[in-house]
């Protein structure tokens, strides 16, 4: 599989830094965790679209990194139990 980007689907995005850092030291408001392919020539910037259809424009990119290791997790292992389902068919084959 290609390169993808972790992203966050957050509740509040505008409690967010652009680094990727929550506001005041806290834990990101992630209502849901995505997968979307990487943009064209790019590994770090999201394309347009998540695996499951969702717009990445208003979605936050993770600064975890997946391991790339077959079997390892593709998200932050805190955020497991908000993972999309349909983005975890795709990325979790990866």
């Amino acid at each position: 599989m290609s390169e993808f980007v972790v992203v966050y689907e957050l509740d509040a995005p505008e409690t967010a830094h652009d680094s990727g850092e929550p506001a005041g030291g806290g834990e990101l408001p992630v209502r849901r965790v995505h997968a979307a392919p990487a943009a064209p020539g790019m590994t770090a910037v999201p394309g347009p679209r998540t695996f499951c259809g969702r717009d990445t424009f208003a979605m936050q990119r993770a600064s975890w990194q997946p391991a790339g290791q077959p079997g390892s997790a593709w998200c932050d292992p805190r955020y497991a139990s908000r993972v999309c389902p349909a983005c975890d068919d795709v990325a979790g084959d990866g």
